[in-house]
């Protein structure tokens, strides 16, 4: 049965997150119901990286094992018309070997997060940015999480019911970048803990807001305690960039 790597785009806005869940829509469910109406066989689909209620993706990645032969043009453009009216689009399939996993092949996986700073509050995009109406100093931000680049014990940036069997993760780019309004932290690493980037983002909050020193984050990084780091960041400005495989 031909294996398709699907790159998915979406606005996380009134879903409960990626996951197939009791109390609410997810991407999951309507991209399984897609291939359903496409297929006509129930299809259970692979993902990347299950995304929390309300984060975006621009570069999603998951794959499915589809009974058709059809040209990928074919795949993406059925599932699409399958998929409407949710603010969820197949960019692209590519036919992959049976031994493609989106998770598992996965070399790298990289998230942005958008604050908007400025005065006047987000007529159009309150779901889709953090707005801080007070002035942010990206460069110090930047500066500071240099802090958090490379290998270290997580434990204050995870969600107290993450289950990963260990906190140590390898962040391999943490930058924080001026846009006009938009100040964008961009972060890369092969795998993150639940809730790392937001708690990460956080903190770099009090930082940009000259409330914590690069010291309070070192600080916060060496307690290994979450109570210890700054306060989870709203899910609204989070996007899933993009996924690395070793095919590029």
């Amino acid at each position: 049965m031909p294996r398709f790597k699907l790159t998915i785009e979406y606005d996380g806005t009134g879903f409960a997150g990626w996951q197939r869940q009791d109390n609410g829509p997810s991407i999951q469910a309507v991209l399984e119901a897609a291939l359903k109406a496409y297929c006509q066989i129930d299809i259970v689909v692979q993902v990347a990286g299950r995304t929390d209620a309300g984060v975006h993706a621009l570069g999603q990645v998951a794959h499915a094992d589809i009974p058709r032969d059809d040209p990928p043009e074919v795949v993406v453009n059925a599932l699409n018309a399958h998929l409407r009216p949710h603010p969820v689009a197949v960019l692209s399939a590519i036919r992959v070997p049976d031994g493609f996993h989106a998770r598992f092949s996965a070399l790298e996986r990289a998230y942005e997060y958008r604050f908007v700073n400025r005065r006047a509050p987000l007529a159009l995009d309150g779901d889709r940015a953090w707005w801080i109406s007070h002035a942010l100093d990206a460069s110090v931000m930047h500066d500071t999480a240099q802090v958090l680049v490379g290998k270290h014990d997580f434990t204050s940036f995870r969600a107290v019911a993450c289950q990963a069997d260990s906190p140590v993760r390898t962040l391999d780019e943490l930058s924080v970048t001026r846009q006009g309004e938009d100040i964008l932290v961009r972060v890369r690493a092969r795998s993150f803990l639940h809730h790392q980037v937001r708690n990460i983002v956080g903190t770099l909050k009090l930082v940009g807001e000259r409330k914590w020193t690069r010291k309070d984050v070192a600080d916060a990084l060496s307690a290994r305690h979450r109570s210890r780091a700054g306060p989870t960041a709203p899910a609204c400005g989070l996007y899933l960039v993009s996924v690395r495989y070793p095919d590029g």
